[in-house]
């Protein structure tokens, strides 16, 4: 139920408190991948409040996702073409789209607690 928020929150306290650094040949590989996995974890979220998460489908998501955007970023490199900035646009994207669902989702929840419909109130 809760995965999502416990593994991104579980992620950077290890990352923050280990204080690890990466070699700086695969940086843009494990960028990328966090990135992908943000996405997982955004829409694992969006998917809870729609009332349509799994937990088998979230962890799938979630490393598929990561060895994706990391293996575009890979072929990009031997292609000589920067997949890079394609993987940042569509994850970002995806990231921005779920995260105004959500809001829109919590703020229609906000106005019908208040006793008030989609569209009243004054403008």
């Amino acid at each position: 139920m809760w995965l999502p928020l416990v593994a991104l929150i579980l992620g950077f306290t290890i990352a923050y408190v280990r204080n690890f650094t990466l070699p700086v040949d695969s940086a843009r590989y494990v960028a990328i991948a966090i990135l992908a996995s943000l996405d997982t974890v955004v829409g694992g979220m969006r998917a809870r409040i729609e009332g349509k998460y799994d937990n088998l489908v979230f962890m799938t998501g979630f490393f598929s996702n990561a060895i994706l955007g990391a293996g575009l970023v890979y072929i990009g490199d031997l292609l000589s073409v920067n997949f890079e900035i394609a993987a940042e646009v569509v994850f970002g994207v995806r990231i921005f789209q779920n995260l105004a669902i959500i809001r829109h989702d919590f703020l229609e929840r906000m106005h019908h607690s208040r006793g008030r419909t989609r569209g009243e109130g004054s403008d």
